[in-house]
């Protein structure tokens, strides 16, 4: 079990709140990372059947069992247990006796929404970083072996081939998560509407030629984005919206959480088949952004908007991170080659922003070893895209300048 970054904020939580509610995809590490931070809390899991039926059927005498608190697993299985566990919480609000954990956002939040409102801290726990891939002995050494990888724990933990793990997790995923989520009929649909998403990835995403892409109806493509949503496969970026006398584009953006499941939906086997592919671009801009994903989440915070910049143009950020006052805009480019031509698209987008009271910064995580100190942009390393210390959320320390370059 290697030190996941979420840690600390997790063991702050338990001693101001009496559950911790721990959601995130399937085999992202929750029940591991909880056995072990709160190894003194018994364990139980309601994906096992005679354990979910005693917590329907009785679900005061099975909160009974466990009179130090316990964490419980799959918490969305059994809804309704966590009406009584409220009535327990409320008469010993003891900080960090309960731990739940579940793998279907929309199920679960409902639940505790309505049960356990202002009585539990929410955590998602998603895939690893690359930090925390970094922490295990063997990881991948390049970028493409990085990509193919991707950053489900169990594949770096028992050194499986990734192929043949994600095969086996997007046949498990569709055939049973879709199902406890939702009622598709036709599967074979729905993994080929995954399998298109994958293809649009980094892309703006118009639900409706996707569903004509699929055959299916927009209200069910719809439907199903908010599936893999809701089980955290994949996410909308928003786009960035501001007075700038610019007509900005106003669809999303569509990102994978994973890397690797990508490129398996995209049956790509092998690091070697990413170096031509013509989607490396978007595999690699969905992975650094999915990184500032995941490390926002990791840190819980809500301060920071991320979105993307389009105009109706072409000008074009992969990212930016907006506070109150500053931006930080985050372009990625796959390239091994640091070279001026990178900092293209950055240069004309931060003029846009020389009449506003937004203070910038830039920088481009690319595909090659080796840093540079622009004057006007960093050019960053896929491995240092967010190292150990952080300025303001972004992977660098940047003198903070005007947004002109």
């Amino acid at each position: 079990m290697i030190h996941r970054d979420i840690t600390q904020k997790l063991t702050e939580a338990a001693k101001a709140y009496p559950v911790l509610t721990v959601t995130g995809p399937r085999q992202s590490g929750k029940t591991t990372l909880c056995r072990t931070v709160f190894d003194e809390h018994a364990y139980t899991n309601l994906e096992e059947p005679d354990t979910r039926a005693f917590a329907r059927e009785d679900p005061r005498g099975f909160l009974a069992q466990f009179p130090k608190g316990a964490i419980i697993g799959e918490v969305q299985r059994v809804p309704d247990l966590l009406s009584y566990l409220q009535g327990m919480v409320d008469d010993v609000p003891d900080p960090g006796k309960w731990v739940l954990t579940g793998s279907h956002n929309l199920l679960l939040s409902d639940s505790v929404g309505q049960s356990l409102a202002g009585r539990t801290a929410i955590f998602h726990l998603l895939p690893l970083n690359w930090r925390e891939i970094s922490r295990f002995p063997q990881y991948p050494q390049t970028l493409e072996e990085a990509l193919f990888f991707g950053s489900y724990p169990r594949i770096f933990d028992a050194g499986l081939n990734p192929a043949d793990w994600l095969g086996d997790y997007v046949q498990t995923y569709v055939e049973r998560d879709v199902r406890a989520i939702t009622n598709v009929e036709d599967l074979s649909v729905f993994q080929r509407f995954l399998e298109l998403c994958a293809g649009r990835t980094a892309q703006l995403l118009n639900l409706s030629v996707l569903a004509g892409d699929c055959g299916i109806a927009q209200p069910t493509a719809k439907a199903w984005m908010g599936i893999l949503e809701a089980s955290f496969i994949a996410f909308r970026l928003k786009g960035f919206h501001a007075n700038l006398r610019k007509r900005l584009v106003k669809m999303p953006k569509l990102h994978f959480y994973d890397s690797g499941l990508v490129c398996w939906l995209l049956g790509i086997r092998s690091p070697e088949q990413l170096r031509n592919h013509p989607l490396r671009g978007a595999i690699f801009e969905s992975w650094v952004v999915s990184e500032f994903v995941k490390h926002q989440t990791n840190r819980r915070e809500t301060a920071r908007a991320l979105s993307f910049y389009r105009d109706q143009n072409g000008a074009e950020i992969d990212l930016i991170i907006e506070t109150s006052s500053h931006l930080h805009l985050i372009e990625a480019k796959s390239s091994a080659t640091a070279s001026s031509s990178l900092l293209t698209g950055l240069k004309r987008v931060r003029r846009h922003f020389e009449e506003t009271p937004y203070q910038c910064s830039a920088m481009v995580v690319y595909g090659g070893d080796a840093p540079q100190y622009r004057k006007d942009a960093h050019i960053i390393p896929w491995r240092e895209a967010i190292p150990e210390k952080m300025e303001a959320g972004v992977g660098i320390s940047i003198a903070h300048g005007g947004c002109s370059p």
